[in-house]
C-alpha cells in the first residue's frame, strides 16, 4: 500500500490557528490508510488495542498510551476484527507555542525539549513510549477533552486557552516520562543489589555448607529479614534458601560418595545433615535414586567407560 501525504487543510490546520484535536473511533474495517502529514500528531489511546504500523514495522498499543508522530513518518493501524481502537489524536505543528509565551510562564526551555525528548528515536517510541495510568490517565483526558471543547465551540479566546492547555499537556508528559525514568532507574539498582546480595548469601552457603545453618543467622548475618529474604530468592533463584542449601548438599554429597570411601551415614555428617535417614530421602528426591544406588552405578558406569 502506497503511503499518502496529508495537507494540512484535510485536518484544517491554518497558518493562523495550526492546531486540530478529535476523538476518533477505529475498527478493522475503519483504518486510515499509510499516510505521512507535515504536522506532529499527539496520540492518545482512550480505549482498546491495536498495532500501530510505524515505517513499515509494528507496534503494539493499547489503553493509555500515548505517542507522537513526526512530520514525514509513514503510520497506520492494524486492527484485529474482535477490537476496536479510540484515540485522540492533537495535530500541531512545532511552531505552535512560540518560545516567548513559555518564556513569559517560566518556562525556559523550547518547547521542542517536551515533546522530542520523551519519544526521541524510533525504538524509544515503540518500545519504551508513555503508559499513563491511574490519575495521570485521567488527568490526560481531562485536558484532552477540554481542547475539544474549546477547538470545536471556538469561544472567545479559546486559542489562547488551547495553547496554554497544550503546554500543560506536554509539561505532564515530561513529567510522567522522567518519572518512568527515574522508576527504571531504581528498579534497575535494585536488581543489581538484590543479584549481589543473593550470590553473597549463595557463596556463603556453598562456603559453610556443612555448618549448621538457619535462616534466623542467616537473617542476622545479611542484616535482613527472613520475609525479604524468602522474596529476595524466590524473585531472583525461583526457589528458596533451603533449596538452595540442599542442591549444594546434594552436589557435595555426590562428590564424596563417589570419591571417598565413606559410608552414607558418614557422607551425611559430613555435609551438614544429623540425620542419615532424612538425607537419604532428600538425596532420593532430588537425585531420582539412594546414595548406594548412585554410587554402586555411577562408579560401574565410570568403569564401563574407561575399559
Amino acid at each position: 500500500m502506497s503511503a499518502m501525504k496529508y495537507l494540512s487543510s484535510d485536518h484544517r490546520l491554518t497558518d493562523q490557528f495550526p492546531f486540530h484535536v478529535m476523538r476518533y473511533y477505529h475498527d478493522s474495517d475503519n483504518i486510515p490508510p499509510a499516510h505521512s502529514h507535515e504536522f506532529i500528531e499527539l496520540v492518545y489511546v482512550v480505549k482498546g488495542k491495536a498495532k500501530h504500523v510505524f515505517e513499515g514495522k509494528s507496534y503494539p498499543i493499547k489503553t493509555n498510551d500515548v505517542f507522537i508522530i513526526n512530520p514525514g513518518e509513514i503510520h497506520t493501524f492494524d486492527i484485529e476484527p474482535e477490537d476496536t481502537l479510540e484515540i485522540i489524536n492533537c495535530l500541531f505543528i512545532s511552531t505552535f507555542i512560540e518560545d516567548s509565551l513559555l518564556k513569559e510562564l517560566g518556562v525556559s526551555q523550547s518547547m521542542d525539549f517536551f515533546y522530542i525528548h520523551p519519544f526521541l528515536d524510533n525504538v524509544e517510541r515503540f518500545h519504551h513510549f508513555i503508559n499513563v495510568d491511574g490519575n495521570y490517565a485521567s488527568r490526560l483526558l481531562s485536558i484532552f477533552e477540554g481542547m475539544i471543547d474549546e477547538y470545536s465551540q471556538e469561544k472567545p479566546n479559546f486559542s489562547i486557552l488551547i495553547r496554554l492547555q497544550l503546554i500543560e499537556l506536554l509539561l505532564i508528559l515530561s513529567r510522567i516520562y522522567n518519572e518512568m525514568q527515574l522508576t527504571i532507574q531504581h528498579e534497575s539498582l535494585n536488581k543489581t543489589e538484590n543479584q549481589k546480595l543473593v550470590q553473597r548469601i549463595t557463596g556463603y552457603l556453598t562456603r559453610n555448607y556443612d555448618q549448621k545453618i538457619s535462616i534466623a543467622n542467616l537473617c542476622k548475618l545479611f542484616s535482613i529479614s527472613p520475609r525479604h529474604l524468602s522474596r529476595l530468592f524466590k524473585k531472583e533463584t525461583g526457589g528458596t534458601v533451603i533449596n538452595m542449601l540442599h542442591e549444594i548438599r546434594i552436589d557435595k554429597a555426590k562428590t564424596l560418595l563417589l570419591e571417598t570411601d565413606y559410608k552414607v551415614i558418614e557422607v551425611a555428617l559430613n555435609i551438614g545433615y544429623d540425620d542419615p535417614s532424612y538425607f537419604s530421602k532428600l538425596f532420593q528426591r532430588v537425585v531420582g535414586c539412594s546414595p548406594r544406588k548412585y554410587k554402586k552405578a555411577t562408579t560401574m558406569r565410570f568403569s564401563k567407560n574407561n575399559n
